[in-house]
């Protein structure tokens, strides 16, 4: 995780979103505070946080329909619930929302930025590297030896899916569905155009292939080097 994390608290009791927000600004962080459903909503649309603080009580949407939401839109941003909803039905109920963890209400400062520490730390996966080629997901950044490769979006994602697997066949399936998305109706002719992009930029040759190989009829490899 590059420079200063951002979060997202989502309060409407400015009695509590006061001193949270405060508490966390103290142990670094770059905090952002929204009010309603709607205006989180709005947040994470514009800005991608490092993990949002989510209160379940808000006055316009419900605090677990915000959270699928949110999900649907960001697959890996930590979702950490606030709830006054101690049931452990309602806490599994939010968990499958896509909630990661949650502190109940009346809560202490120090279990919730302990909370906040720990989802961070399980957000920040690990460098990749195969064949000479690096890959730093916090970063979004790729390097082929010491140069740095510049690519587009899904380009990036694409490379690091395909290097995390590295040595194992990766389906056109499930390329498709982490890269693009699970309701991705369109032609997978996009993956191929994409796979020689990358295979350009990485100086690799289809017929004799270094990084990336084709396994016809399912999908592709990149060597382990």
């Amino acid at each position: 995780m590059a420079g200063v994390p951002s979060l997202l608290v989502v309060e409407d009791d400015d009695a509590i979103a006061g001193p949270l927000q405060r508490a966390l600004a103290r142990d670094g962080y770059d905090v952002t505070r929204a009010a309603t459903g709607a205006a989180a909503l709005e947040a994470v649309d514009r800005t991608s946080f490092d993990l949002v603080i989510l209160d379940l009580g808000l006055p316009d949407v419900d605090g677990l329909d915000v959270c699928r939401r949110v999900r649907d839109r960001h697959r890996t941003m930590p979702i950490l619930m606030l709830t006054a909803r101690t049931e452990e039905i309602d806490i599994v109920v939010g968990l499958d929302a896509g909630a990661d963890d949650y502190v109940a209400k009346p809560f202490r400062l120090a279990e919730l930025l302990a909370r906040v520490r720990a989802l961070l730390r399980r957000g920040d996966p690990p460098a990749l590297e195969a064949s000479g080629v690096r890959v730093d997901r916090a970063s979004r950044r790729a390097w082929l030896g010491e140069d740095e490769l510049v690519l587009a979006s899904k380009e990036f994602d694409l490379l690091a899916l395909l290097v995390s697997e590295a040595g194992h066949v990766v389906t056109r399936e499930r390329i498709m569905e982490e890269v693009w998305d699970e309701h991705w109706f369109g032609s997978t002719r996009t993956l191929d155009m994409h796979v020689s992009w990358l295979r350009r930029k990485l100086g690799d040759d289809a017929a004799k292939p270094r990084f990336i190989t084709t396994v016809r009829g399912v999908g592709f490899r990149f060597e382990q080097g």
